[in-house]
């Protein structure tokens, strides 16, 4: 969540960020709700004073005159009682609207309310031009024998897919040429648990905004991740970093699940947009003055690991409408999907800047006292896009699919073939 102060402080910043955003708040109520269970809190501890000075004075009393303090202490504790039941009350209904509030807005993030509007930054690579008929991934992945789609709806549903044969051992080579490019960086490899308590979600700022795309497993409060950012970010939580341990990066891998709520009908053929899929996830614990510089440096992460797969890729400046509660800026890269004829999100990376560390009570030791850390996640390979990428920017005529060379000494082969 943000600083309390800024809407006290301000006021035409945080109106502006929203606006950015297209998100629309009766910040005049706000106030005012601040402003009410502010002041009944104070109320409530000038009574509270009152009843304990009472109280002292009761033992200088006798006869009618204590008997007389007695019920005016009496009635002082029953005020301070409804006062203070108030002031939570109000509280309450604050924080249940506070919470909803999305980050700042960063004053670089594109302008804009949709996907659409997002700024391309630059381009790398040229998309191919095929001499042959070109197939998707479901038709090479099901040729080669490698995919089945249709067989996973039958045992899961729609939304699912069987990757078998080489094409599994190349999400392999994917995941450990993704560690090994950054753990040179500072990033320590982790597998954490991908299924969590609400804190965790709410700490993230998943919660309670997005909890339409989350599984749960109500048997147990528990709820299955969609990225390992929840873990990891909450892996620090209620926990204080000496200054000079910062930066802490982490490489997480997990299986990733999402509802994918409202997008029936959207990119349904293959395992494009998924409700299970595999990812490297790079998190970053940082000083507030070292994020802006954390952000292009996840960026550059994300370009050498797609550089090294000879995919076309270019990187965008999402708009601000199109961030997520939490993030301040993103960067979206996108690579080239032959069969969609268009650049389609592969990696992402943002700043959410101290949003999620104030929820999780991540502070670090300076100079001047305890402060929030910054907090920023970016997407190192999300396997399912990656491998879609690789097999239809790769294929040969022959329908067997060319395996970059950074790939070979991790999947030891150099195409996959129907043999």
């Amino acid at each position: 969540m943000i600083d309390i102060t800024i809407l006290r402080t301000q006021r035409d910043a945080l109106a502006a960020s929203l606006a950015r955003r297209g998100v629309d708040v009766d910040l005049d109520a706000l106030t005012d709700l601040d402003e009410r269970r502010r002041g009944v809190r104070v109320r409530a501890e000038e009574v509270r004073a009152n009843q304990k000075a009472a109280g002292k004075a009761i033992a200088t009393l006798t006869g009618d005159g204590k008997a007389a303090a007695i019920a005016d202490a009496s009635q002082l504790a029953e005020d301070y009682k409804v006062l203070i039941a108030e002031a939570d009350s109000l509280d309450e209904e604050f924080n249940a609207a506070w919470v909803l509030l999305p980050n700042m807005t960063d004053p670089t993030a594109a302008d804009g309310l949709e996907e659409e509007d997002a700024v391309e930054i630059s381009k790398v690579g040229t998309p191919r031009k095929f001499d042959f008929e070109a197939k998707d991934h479901v038709e090479l992945g099901t040729a080669l024998g490698v995919l089945d789609v249709e067989r996973a709806s039958k045992v899961s549903g729609s939304r699912f897919g069987f990757i078998m044969g080489d094409l599994a051992i190349l999400e392999f080579a994917l995941v450990r040429y993704a560690m090994d490019m950054v753990m040179p960086h500072g990033f320590k490899p982790m597998i954490p648990p991908v299924l969590v308590r609400d804190h965790a979600l709410y700490g993230t700022g998943f919660f309670p905004g997005d909890a339409e795309q989350v599984y749960a497993v109500t048997d147990d409060d528990l709820f299955l991740v969609g990225t390992s950012e929840v873990p990891i970010a909450a892996f620090h939580a209620d926990e204080i970093f000496d200054e000079d341990e910062l930066p802490v990066r982490y490489a997480g891998y997990s299986t990733c699940f999402r509802r994918e709520a409202g997008t029936y009908g959207k990119d349904t053929r293959g395992i494009f947009r998924v409700h299970q899929f595999d990812k490297v996830e790079m998190f970053s614990f940082v000083r507030p003055e070292d994020s802006t510089a954390e952000h292009e440096f996840l960026l550059a992460r994300e370009e050498e690991l797609l550089g090294g797969l000879e995919l076309p890729y270019r990187v965008v400046n999402v708009a601000a409408g199109d961030l997520g509660s939490s993030a301040a800026k993103k960067y979206d890269i996108e690579a080239w999907f032959p069969s969609q004829d268009r650049y389609r999100e592969v990696t992402s990376t943002s700043n959410t800047t101290d949003y999620q560390s104030r929820r999780l009570k991540i502070r670090y030791r300076s100079e001047s006292g305890n402060e929030l850390v910054h907090t920023l996640n970016g997407t190192a390979i999300a396997v399912g896009r990656i491998l879609i990428a690789l097999m239809e920017n790769h294929q040969n005529a022959d329908g067997s699919v060319q395996i970059p060379e950074a790939l070979v000494r991790y999947a030891g082969f150099e195409q996959l073939t129907s043999g």
